[in-house]
Formats: structure tokens, sequence, C-alpha cells
């Protein structure tokens, strides 16, 4: 039983903590049912707190291991949810197309966001409940992509009744954190190297910089 956890670790290469934020009653739950366990549910579900699901993908060759977190949109949970910030890699930021005042306040959590998380957190836009008829409709597609434009952030739109763009969302934060990840472990790499000069041979500065290149 104690030999479980080593072989967990064995089978992925990223370990991705993400984060749903929104207003209650957004459907973020729901997104993270359909993703984590392919279903839907009608009945309204009130998050008390904090829940998380975990699945693995495969991007490009490599396993990850995405830790969702769907956190209350309540105002009494507001503190507890402000915790789970720090640790986070990626965002994602939810409103309901037919509600606007959800809108709205994506301005407000992002603020929160600029307070507790880190500075290089990945974000995205995500309007749910895509699938509701047009007249139900409060936020029209031009103005989630208008507001995803000034944050310089990705955007979908989402149903996750119909399981439109949820894979998508999902995957598309995951690849660019791991990307992001990728990214800070080359750069970090040739000044690894930089610092290990000194206790090199003398005058033998190509193999150095050789690693540099192939480990990039």
């Amino acid at each position: 039983m104690a030999a479980a956890p080593a072989r967990a670790r064995a089978d992925y290469d990223f370990l991705i903590k993400l984060l749903l934020i929104g207003d209650s009653g957004v459907g973020k739950s729901c997104l993270l049912l359909r993703f984590s366990d392919d279903s839907f549910t009608t009945s309204f579900i009130t998050t008390i707190g904090i829940d998380f699901k975990i699945r693995t993908i495969e991007l490009d060759g490599k396993r990850i291991k995405l830790q969702i977190w769907d956190t209350a949109g309540q105002e009494r949970f507001r503190t507890i949810t402000t915790a789970y910030y720090r640790g986070a890699m990626g965002i994602l930021l939810v409103y309901d197309v037919t509600d606007e005042s959800s809108f709205n306040n994506i301005r407000n959590w992002i603020r929160n966001i600029e307070q507790h998380a880190s500075d290089n957190v990945n974000k995205i836009l995500v309007g749910n409940k895509a699938d509701m008829d047009e007249s139900k409709r409060a936020v029209p597609t031009a103005r989630g992509q208008a507001l995803a434009d000034e944050y310089g952030i990705k955007f979908f739109e989402t149903s996750a009744k119909t399981n439109l763009n949820v894979e998508q969302v999902f995957f598309s934060i995951a690849r660019d954190i791991k990307q992001r990840l990728a990214d800070s472990d080359s750069k970090a790499e040739p000044r690894a190297l930089k610092i290990s000069k000194p206790d090199a041979a003398k005058g033998s500065t190509a193999t150095p910089e050789k690693s540099a290149c192939c480990g990039s």
C-alpha cells in the first residue's frame, strides 16, 4: 500500500493545479464534472467551500496530471478560496452568458487574482451555458472576446450540458502552462551551466554551450 504514491508520481510528467472561479451558479461544478467524469446534471450544485477532481491527460507526448479545484462563488466562502489562489498555476474565469452580472463581476475576480495569485499564473476566460437559446443570451460572444483581449487572455464559450469546447478549454490552458514551465526550465539551465563553469576544466567552454543547446 505504501508504494502506491511512488507509482503515482511516476505516472505523470507534470502536475498542474487549476482553479475554477466565478460567481455562484455559472456552472463551474458542471464544467468540472463534464471534464473529469463526462457527466452532466441539471440539479443545481452548490459547492461548499472547495471541491476538486483529478484527470490525467496526454499532451505532446507528455502525461499531465490536472488537479482541478472548484471554488464556491458565494461571498461567505471568499476567504476560504483566497488561500487556494497561491498554488494555482492556471485559473479559469467562468461566467454565464445568460447572466450579465456574472460577466461584469469577472473584473472583480481578476482583481482577486492579482491580489492573491502568482504574477505568472495563466488565465482563461470562459463563457458557459452557450447552448442556451439566443433569446436568453445576455452577453454577446463579441463582448466576451473583447474582455479577454483587454486582459490578453484566451476566450472560449462552453456548454457543460452539450460538452461544447469543454475539453478544448482545459487542454488549452494545460498546454500553455506546460509551455511556460518548459520555457522557465530552459531559461534556468544556462544559468546553472554558467555557475558550474569555474569548476570545469579551463578552456573547455564549448562543452557547456553544447549541452545548453541540446537541453533547450
